[in-house]
C-alpha cells in the first residue's frame, strides 16, 4: 500500500475517470482529482477488470487490497441480501463510470462513483476514504 500511496502522490499521473473501454472520454489526471478520488477510480477499474477477467487480481484480492477488513464483511453480507455484486450494487457490469468529490471532514473524503450502463441506466455509489492511509471504508448507497 505503501507504494501505491507513493506513487498517488508522486505526480500528475494520467488517470481516466471514465472506463478503460470508453475512449471518447476525456482523460482526467491526478492533478484535477482529490487523492480519494484517484483511489476510488482505481479500485473500481481494477475491480471491474477482476470481474471481467481482464486482470491479474481476483475480485477478492482487489477488495482485500483497497477496502478495510470490516467494509469487505459488510458487502459480503450486502451480496446475499441482495443477490448482487457488493461493488456494483447491480448484476451486471456498468460500461462506463466517472467520480466526483463530493467534500471532506473527520479525517475521510467522500468520492461519489456514477455507474452507466450501455442501456443508459446509470446510478450513484457513495464512497468514504479515510486520508490517512487511502482506505475505502464505506461504500452505499446515494445518500438520502
Amino acid at each position: 500500500m505503501a507504494v501505491t500511496t507513493a506513487l498517488l502522490t508522486a505526480g500528475p499521473l494520467a488517470l481516466s475517470a471514465q472506463a478503460v473501454d470508453a475512449p471518447t472520454a476525456p482523460a482526467v489526471t491526478a492533478a484535477q482529482q482529490s487523492r480519494a478520488e484517484v483511489r476510488v477510480n482505481s479500485f473500481f477499474r481494477d475491480y471491474r477488470q477482476a470481474v471481467l477477467h481482464k486482470g491479474p487480481s481476483t475480485p477478492a484480492q482487489v477488495r482485500a487490497r483497497y477496502l478495510a477488513p470490516d467494509l469487505d464483511k459488510r458487502l459480503d453480507a450486502w451480496a446475499l441480501q441482495h443477490d448482487a455484486d457488493p461493488v456494483f450494487r447491480a448484476q451486471n457490469v456498468p460500461a462506463t463510470w466517472a467520480t466526483r468529490y463530493e467534500g471532506s471532514g473527520a479525517g475521510h473524503s467522500t468520492v461519489v462513483l456514477t455507474e452507466r450502463w450501455s442501456g443508459g441506466a446509470k446510478q450513484e455509489v457513495w464512497f468514504s476514504v479515510r486520508l490517512q492511509d487511502l482506505v475505502i471504508n464505506d461504500l452505499k448507497d446515494p445518500a438520502s
